[in-house]
């Protein structure tokens, strides 16, 4: 067969043009077609295991660590250790670990990460004369100060199925809080959430809580975002991505981040949080030749170049990949 199918979760206009120009360079490069399928984030989210159990398209768009594993242990995707032998010097062990089923075998190609910090506007913070904040005392301070002064302390939008957005939040708490390595055993269902660890981090967040945005339920993130930029909202605890939002060159470069603030010592401000994106093999792919090759292409460095050029708001894993924008 002389096409490949792609399943895309990257509806949103800066991700379908840099999926776009990806898969015209492999057709290209390689003769082969890609006919690519988009379907919304959260959508795509939503369906994907009818979707994997019904006819999926050869690849598809997909997440590293345990959200690939699950997938895998159900069979509902195919290993990839072959297309591995092919790209694997090029990344880092712990990116080859994420990349990996609880077999062993490799499930996934990853594509980039997207790290979590506070972002915020210099220009407000010198207007206002805050201070970035290190300690967690002094975030929740800085926060109160800011509600006093008007803002939103804390850009918030979970609507229509972005509830993700918040949840980066509850990880940093978590991490900040318990460590990373308690944080990974909560996320893989090994220890109770009613763990008195788990209930410590409950606590702090609670105590951010009065901080967000008020209505948050009915906006988007996309809407949040634009409320920092705007200088409506103070601060969001939000992924790299933010920079899709951003058209005015003047406030890109007026945006900054810091790390999220420590809450105990013993655990600092080490921990990043960063989802790592990347691209699936279904378990019965049409034209699995096609789709191997197509999959060794989207692991190269060139493509996350390709990508990265047109959406800058990512970070290539691929180690020969330019990182230089």
């Amino acid at each position: 067969p002389k096409t490949v199918t792609f399943g895309s979760n990257g509806a949103d206009a800066t991700p379908k043009k840099a999926y776009a120009s990806v898969t015209g360079a492999f057709a290209k490069d390689s003769g082969l077609t890609v006919k690519t399928n988009t379907v919304d984030h959260d959508t795509f989210q939503k369906s994907i295991s009818t979707y994997l159990q019904g006819t999926p398209d050869d690849v598809f768009t997909w997440f590293a660590g345990y959200r690939m594993q699950y997938f895998a242990k159900k069979k509902l995707c195919s290993p990839l250790d072959d297309v591995w032998d092919t790209i694997g010097a090029d990344f880092s062990d712990a990116t080859k670990q994420l990349s990996r089923g609880e077999d062993g075998k490799y499930y996934f190609v990853p594509l980039y990460n997207y790290p979590w910090a506070v972002f915020y506007r210099k220009s407000l913070f010198k207007e206002r004369g805050y201070q970035v904040p290190q300690k967690w005392s002094e975030f929740i301070a800085l926060a109160k100060r800011m509600k006093k002064d008007g803002l939103s302390p804390i850009a918030s939008g979970y609507g229509g199925g972005d509830s993700w957005s918040i949840l980066g939040a509850f990880d940093y708490v978590n991490l900040r809080t318990n460590g990373y390595d308690f944080h990974m055993s909560l996320m893989r269902g090994k220890v109770s959430w009613t763990d008195k660890r788990a209930l410590a981090t409950l606590d702090h967040w609670r105590e951010l809580a009065p901080y967000y945005q008020q209505g948050a339920a009915g906006r988007s993130w996309q809407d949040a975002a634009q409320s920092l930029l705007d200088k409506k909202s103070g601060m969001a605890v939000i992924g790299l991505f933010l920079g899709q939002q951003v058209t005015d060159e003047k406030i890109r470069a007026d945006i900054d981040f810091f790390p999220f603030p420590e809450i105990d010592a013993a655990h600092g401000q080490d921990a990043v949080e960063a989802p790592t994106d990347g691209f699936m093999l279904s378990r019965r792919p049409k034209n699995e030749a096609g789709a191997k090759k197509f999959l060794e292409f989207l692991g190269g460095a060139h493509t996350e170049e390709l990508y990265m050029g047109v959406d800058p708001s990512n970070l290539a894993v691929n180690d020969k990949a330019s990182t230089g924008s």
